[in-house]
């Protein structure tokens, strides 16, 4: 599978924009990755039946727990977690939260909620693709997982109405609800920044872009200041010429890295909330 033929291109497109800065084989490994959790995904999201949909989900789980390898994605993805040691129970993790979806109608009702389940279903991917680009410092792993997370919550604030229809409540069909889920967002990307030191220097640029773009999305999402307009605007996305400011912005947080302790946390409730409920030490 080359850069062009993988659904991470097609439909992953500002992580795809993020991973010209990657190398070929690393952006491969990043596509087998994804070609993987966006089959999961898809299972869920698809029009039909619920019953259809559970069945497929769960004769898909089922394949990968006993390594049915006729499948592609499945031979791929075991190749993927034995060659960078990657647990399983991230990927369990990840099935859990892909499960929770499976219901006729989905109700996040707190704040510790919704963080859990950022975590499930994207903070595990995060974790993953840390992984993938070598990164060893468990703290930086632990805050790869905050990346997930923010790239999540800003994913359930520009979906409100796409999710509404499929009766998945995440946060409140409001305009408040969708900022203050921005600002929480904004706490997991700020927590991330300085552990991207720890990525290696040759894929960290990737990240730094990636993670800049995702962020722009939500204050894209601010600047329609009321739901009216937030729904008059469809699915919001970074335009190419925004995506080419946040690039360049990105140098200057590369730069930035250099002068800053990698280790540095700014700790705040909500982070320490779900690290609470989260052992990450037994899946990292």
């Amino acid at each position: 599978m080359d850069k062009n033929q993988s659904l991470i291109s097609k439909h992953a497109k500002s992580f795809s924009w993020a991973g010209f800065f990657l190398s070929k084989e690393t952006f491969k490994k990043c596509s087998v990755l994804y070609d993987f959790c966006r089959t999961v995904d898809d299972i869920a999201d698809e029009d039909g039946q619920l019953d259809a949909k559970k069945k497929k989900f769960f004769d898909f789980k089922s394949e990968f727990k006993n390594k049915s390898f006729s499948n592609n994605i499945i031979k791929n993805i075991h190749k993927l977690l034995e060659e960078e040691d990657i647990s399983h129970k991230i990927v369990s993790d990840l099935f859990d939260g892909v499960e929770s979806d499976l219901k006729n109608q989905v109700n996040l009702n707190t704040k510790k909620d919704l963080l859990i389940y950022s975590y499930q279903v994207a903070g595990t991917v995060g974790l993953m693709m840390a992984k993938i680009l070598k990164v060893k410092n468990k703290q930086a792993l632990k805050c790869a997982v905050d990346l997930g997370v923010a790239m999540q919550l800003t994913n359930i604030t520009r979906d409100v109405v796409e999710d509404r229809n499929r009766n998945r409540v995440y946060i409140k069909a409001d305009f408040n609800s969708i900022s203050e889920t921005i600002f929480l967002a904004d706490i997991f990307y700020q927590n991330s920044f300085p552990a991207i030191k720890n990525i290696p220097i040759f894929s960290r640029f990737a990240i730094l872009v990636a993670r800049r773009i995702y962020r722009r999305i939500g204050y894209e999402i601010l600047s329609q200041k009321n739901m009216e307009t937030y729904n008059n605007a469809g699915k919001i996305y970074v335009s190419v010429l925004g995506k080419a400011i946040e690039t360049f912005l990105s140098f200057f947080d590369f730069i930035q890295l250099f002068f800053i302790n990698s280790s540095k946390q700014e700790k705040q409730n909500e982070h320490i909330m779900l690290h609470e409920e989260i052992n990450l030490d037994e899946k990292i």
